[in-house]
């Protein structure tokens, strides 16, 4: 999975209707063009490309100041919205997502129902948990890596893996029970974009 799908598709959620100066406006100041492949012209090409999947829709809205073509106005489609479901809940559910998705969908895990969020995430373990008994059913942890030569460090840094992603995992788990953050249908949530003409102190020149 491509975490710019989901970042883009959150992105345009959270403000209803969006411009593409604006989601890439909010990436910047959720630091994603740091840790995720969320470049401007990869943000831009994202809309271009998912409004002409279906997934968003496209208003024209306004002429350009300068002279340009008119701006447009980005807005999830119902098959957007299913999209964007979709992807947060594999994102959150599968072990092995590259980081850039996981942050993604941490970010914006809030969408979700607490209970469902929570339930995502066991599975997430659950998954972990399989994975790590696939290695150690070649590698023995405990005799140490050099067992099977410098190959055994690989073994040894996904054993690794596992364990910290697992009690990673698990903190997050206990965390959202214990009543941390506010999920869907539960409230007012944390805002995270930026309002129109406010300044964005990451964003790049």
């Amino acid at each position: 999975m491509s975490a710019i799908r989901l970042l883009v598709l959150g992105a345009v959620k959270q403000h209803g209707r969006a411009h593409g100066y604006q989601v890439r406006n909010d990436l910047e100041y959720w630091g994603a063009h740091e840790w995720s492949h969320a470049k401007p012209g990869s943000i831009y090409h994202a809309l271009k490309q998912m409004a002409k999947q279906g997934l968003l829709h496209a208003h024209e809205v306004a002429p350009s100041t300068v002279g340009g073509p008119p701006r447009v106005e980005y807005e999830l489609t119902g098959a957007g919205t299913e999209e964007y479901f979709a992807l947060l809940r594999e994102a959150l559910t599968t072990y092995d997502q590259k980081t850039d998705v996981l942050s993604a969908a941490i970010g914006f895990m809030v969408d979700l129902p607490r209970a469902e969020t929570v339930e995502l995430l066991r599975r997430r373990v659950r998954a972990l948990d399989e994975w790590r008994a696939e290695v150690t059913g070649y590698y023995t942890p405990e005799g140490g890596p050099e067992q099977l030569g410098h190959i055994g460090e690989i073994m040894h840094f996904w054993v690794h893996s596992a364990d910290a992603g697992k009690e990673w995992t698990l903190g997050l788990i206990e965390r959202i029970e214990g009543g941390a953050y506010v999920f869907a249908g539960e409230g007012e949530a944390f805002v995270g974009v930026l309002g129109e003409g406010e300044e964005n102190p990451y964003a790049k020149p």
